[in-house]
């Protein structure tokens, strides 16, 4: 559902498959084949939401930006089911994993892996290419080109899956 909230009001690229199981409150900006999926709530009610062309906000996340801020999430960007998104910016094609949080005022770079699970804390920054974990989150490793391949097939997956929404519909049978 699309909710206007003090005279904000969502933008939905038409290419872009927002559950009708999802809640959109205010300003709130999804781009071209962007997947939001069930359950997910993207509050722009006192902050502003931007999500870049092709990314993910698998079932069950909640993204929600700092009070007059702009949580910025770039293209094909991946965040994994569960997550809390409450930072300021994720870069271009970095995943963020199953249950994951993002604290406020936090960065993730481009092409960075929060792992499942992992707790970036108040204003930490992730540096691009990097794999962290933990609670608070550290660097494990540096991204491989396996690690960018098996991404990019799943971030694919879910652009996909969002035409496919779009054309198919979804139909309550009960």
């Amino acid at each position: 559902m699309l909710y206007e909230f003090d005279g904000r009001t969502p933008q939905i690229a038409p290419t872009a498959y927002v559950s009708e199981l999802a809640t959109v409150i205010g300003d709130v900006v999804v781009a071209d084949t962007c997947y939001i999926g069930h359950g997910c709530i993207l509050r722009g009610d006192y902050g502003r939401i931007e999500i870049g062309p092709g990314s993910a906000v698998e079932e069950g996340v909640i993204v929600h930006a700092p009070p007059e801020h702009v949580c910025k999430i770039g293209k094909s960007v991946t965040m994994g089911h569960g997550a809390i998104i409450h930072g300021n910016r994720i870069g271009d094609y970095a995943v963020i994993g199953m249950g994951a949080v993002l604290s406020i005022w936090s960065e993730v770079g481009e092409w960075a892996i929060v792992a499942e699970g992992g707790i970036v804390r108040l204003k930490q920054v992730i540096p691009d290419h990097v794999v962290v974990g933990g609670n608070p989150a550290v660097a494990l490793r540096d991204v491989s080109e396996n690690d960018q391949a098996m991404w990019n097939y799943g971030k694919q997956l879910y652009v996909d899956l969002a035409a496919k929404y779009l054309r198919v519909g979804m139909h309550a049978i009960g």
